[in-house]
């Protein structure tokens, strides 16, 4: 009842009312077609897809997918056929749903023994034959994802959050279940979310799944991340102060805040260090600033003021509004020797740059109202379409997603 509130406070927030009521009808079909259901862990299964909505409303995905979200598993886990939901509801739903519940048809995307009790996890036990069965599955289930995304990307979005919350709920599945889908979130999921931008869903996916991978090292980097956090938060204040007392006295409005990276990041970056015969400790930039600006030109201003006030370290400038990257990320990046001379990061871009930084496609107009005029991703979406009726012969998934990639 608690999890139901939550979804429709979000859904009253961010929809109409009466797009509200399509919501709702949605939420009291999932409940009765699960409604004798438990997961794993022995609670209600209708919190699952409860929660995979909640994600969707808070990205403002539209309607049809929000409500998708609430009935993906019913195809597949309830006696619910497509012309029902295309009865009940509209055939862009009961499309979005069928196209996930094919998306799941195969189980885990990680091949399996053929007795079931464990993944083939080549690497994992080093074997030349484990890692091709291991590349091959990994091949076929981006043939399926890429498939999906073309045929409508939003498909594939409701796929990553219903992974978001298996990932959150990951406890409950025996050792090996968590191994072999800890390892495909990594090195499937966490990669897709990347190319389409959603960047808060990347790092909560990668993050979950070193939890399990490497749960020694995820302890010790807790840990450690724990004892110098009233250090750490103390300069993240002094270098916010500092950044927005310089910016008002330049005239330019902004919001200045601190943001921790995450820690399978900076467990890629100990690594890097490790190379370089470093120590973790050595990591002084373990947060990145961010300046809130409202226009472009003032991002440019506000760059100006903070290599004012502080040195910029030498090849470390990225602007990526005069150069958009191929998944509409925008912004500034810097990296100064702030407060005690130590390197702090700086990313500047406006409240919509960040929107699309944070959620990629989701933030995109594709699907929102009056966002039917052409842009960089639609053009990208046209090309792989066309690659994909171009490769539709080849035989081979890892012979096709080499020639795709």
């Amino acid at each position: 009842a608690n999890l139901s509130a939550n979804l429709m406070t979000i859904v009253k927030a961010n929809f109409t009312e009466e797009q509200g009521d399509f919501i709702s009808s949605a939420l009291d079909f999932a409940v009765h077609a699960h409604r004798d259901q438990r997961r794993k862990s022995g609670s209600p299964f209708i919190e699952h897809p409860i929660a995979t909505a909640q994600y969707l409303a808070q990205l403002r995905m539209d309607p049809d997918t929000v409500a998708a979200g609430l009935l993906h598993d019913t195809m597949e886990d309830c006696d619910v056929e497509y012309k029902e939901l295309v009865d009940h509801f509209n055939p862009s739903v009961a499309t979005l749903v069928d196209s996930v519940t094919k998306l799941n048809a195969d189980g885990s995307m990680l091949p399996w023994n053929p007795d079931g009790s464990a993944p083939i996890t080549g690497g994992l036990d080093g074997s030349s034959e484990g890692e091709a069965a291991l590349a091959t599955a990994r091949a076929a289930s981006m043939r399926k994802m890429f498939v999906a995304m073309a045929k409508d990307v939003r498909v594939v979005v409701i796929k990553l959050a219903d992974r978001l919350h298996n990932m959150l709920t990951l406890k409950a599945l025996p050792y090996h279940r968590q191994i072999a889908i800890a390892r495909e979130t990594l090195d499937i999921y966490a990669p897709l979310a990347h190319r389409l931008g959603m960047w808060d869903l990347k790092w909560r996916l990668e993050d979950e799944s070193f939890k399990y991978l490497q749960p020694r090292e995820f302890r010790a980097l807790s840990r450690l991340l724990q004892r110098k956090r009233a250090e750490r938060e103390d300069y993240v204040e002094r270098v916010t102060a500092a950044t927005k007392q310089a910016l008002g006295d330049a005239g330019i409005e902004a919001e200045v805040t601190g943001r921790a990276k995450h820690i399978y990041s900076i467990h890629q970056k100990a690594a890097r260090y490790a190379a370089q015969g470093k120590k973790l400790t050595d990591i002084h930039d373990l947060f990145a600033l961010r300046v809130f600006v409202d226009s472009v030109g003032d991002c440019y201003a506000a760059l100006g003021v903070i290599h004012g006030i502080w040195p910029p370290m030498g090849g470390q400038f990225d602007d990526y509004i005069a150069s958009p990257k191929e998944n509409m990320y925008q912004s500034l990046h810097t990296t100064v020797r702030a407060v005690d001379g130590l390197p702090v990061e700086v990313q500047i871009r406006t409240p919509e740059m960040h929107n699309v930084s944070e959620n990629g496609i989701a933030a995109h107009t594709l699907y929102k109202e009056g966002g039917d005029s052409p842009d960089r991703f639609d053009e990208g979406m046209t090309l792989l379409r066309q690659l994909l009726e171009s490769d539709r012969d080849q035989g081979e998934d890892f012979e096709w997603l080499e020639q795709i990639k």
